[in-house]
């Protein structure tokens, strides 16, 4: 399991409801902003920095993101980005019939009622909760919200098992070992201003717990879809999205006590306390800044980069039964000869086979709609490498 539960939301779609309740859907739904390419960003600058010098990941982060130069990229401020914690945006835990699912941002937005309370809201809700309380694409969030509807409308009702029949652990309640294997990254920094979970670092933590599933679970798959876009976002995200944002870092830090409010954490390092359900947001936190949202084209120019720099991430295929037995797929027969390993991060190659890989196992009917839909919303036009089921 990755380190951020993908959010899962049960929707009725003659209605566009999506019920943050269960774990029927893979992610977060989020909001606000259209495709667009700003030179001066954080990530075009690794992206640059990686080009020129054919730095590491992390390297190329720390050359594009100086601590001399932290003001330059993103200008900040305080009142627009400032998210209330106060009044009718106050911290009131779930009560009985409230739902919560895997997503610790939803759960939060819903504990400080930026979607309804009780955790079922519209699409709209959801788009309009999430650009308020994190500054999430508006493209990405429609891609996101739209997904989570039809796929959880195509899971109603089954009941999932592993292989041999047994009920998996959940997978929307924190698991404490691994949230403490996070946590403890950040161990040898003794001064509790300069912590923070930034992308190198979670990145690192990726790349860890993908070796672990391989040596560990004999049934690990790292799918088309879900290995490709839904794990990175588990990871990005908690990054991109829960960091907070100040005039010092205004592409935000993320600090041990705001990690622990996200995720339902509380108690000292030596005896953490996880209550489900119970996400809020922190105090005196504060948003991406308005015109830096994080949509679709940040997310997979992000994808590409550490992907460059860990191509095991796009390495499709599985454990065959037993541990360390991981067997690749061959992303030309998986395509239809449309792209392949040396392909893949051209021109808008990868986002393309994440949004076709979205849809790929779902009804003709249902996957030929979707599919037109999230086109229009990432603005691109895809070949089609899949014939439908």
């Amino acid at each position: 399991m990755s380190a951020i539960p993908q959010n899962s939301c049960d929707t009725d779609i003659s209605g566009d409801v999506i019920d943050c309740k269960s774990s029927e859907a893979p992610f977060c739904a989020s909001s606000t902003s259209h495709l667009r390419r700003n030179e001066n960003t954080l990530l075009f600058r690794i992206l640059e920095a990686r080009t020129t010098n054919d730095t590491s990941l992390a390297d190329a982060y720390a050359i594009a993101h100086p601590p001399t130069d932290k003001r330059t990229t993103v200008n900040f401020d305080p009142t627009l980005q400032y998210v209330s914690t106060t009044g009718q945006h106050a911290f009131i835990p779930p009560g009985p019939g409230d739902f919560r699912g895997p997503c610790p941002g939803l759960n939060a937005m819903a504990n400080h009622g930026y979607i309804p309370r009780n955790g079922i809201a519209t699409i709209d809700q959801f788009v309009d909760g999430t650009y308020t309380v994190f500054g999430m694409g508006r493209d990405l969030a429609l891609i996101l919200a739209t997904y989570g509807t039809v796929l959880s409308q195509q899971l109603r009702g089954r009941r999932v098992t592993n292989e041999r029949g047994f009920i998996p652990i959940n997978n929307y309640d924190v698991q404490m070992s691994q949230f403490r294997q996070l946590y403890d990254l950040q161990s040898n920094v003794s001064d509790p201003s300069q912590v923070n979970y930034d992308i190198p670092l979670l990145t690192s933590f990726r790349v860890s717990r993908f070796q672990q599933s391989i040596a560990n679970n004999p049934y690990f798959v790292n799918g088309a879809f879900s290995g490709i876009a839904v794990q990175p976002a588990a990871y990005q995200f908690i990054y991109r999205f829960m960091a907070n944002k100040s005039e010092e870092y205004p592409e935000g830090r993320l600090d041990r006590e705001v990690l622990k409010s996200f995720y339902a954490i509380s108690g000292s390092e030596d005896q953490f306390v996880y209550t489900s359900g119970y996400e809020r947001i922190p105090n005196n936190w504060y948003k991406r800044a308005i015109g830096d949202e994080y949509g679709m084209v940040p997310f997979a120019i992000e994808l590409g980069l550490i992907a460059l720099a860990h191509p095991e991430f796009l390495s499709i295929g599985g454990n065959t039964g037993q541990v360390d037995t991981f067997t690749g797929v061959n992303l030309a027969d998986l395509t239809r000869g449309v792209y392949n390993a040396n392909t893949l991060l051209e021109g808008n190659n990868l986002l393309c086979f994440v949004l076709q890989a979205a849809v790929m196992n779902l009804p003709t009917s249902v996957a030929g709609l979707l599919e037109g839909v999230l086109n229009d919303l990432a603005g691109i036009t895809c070949l089609r490498f899949f014939a439908g089921t």
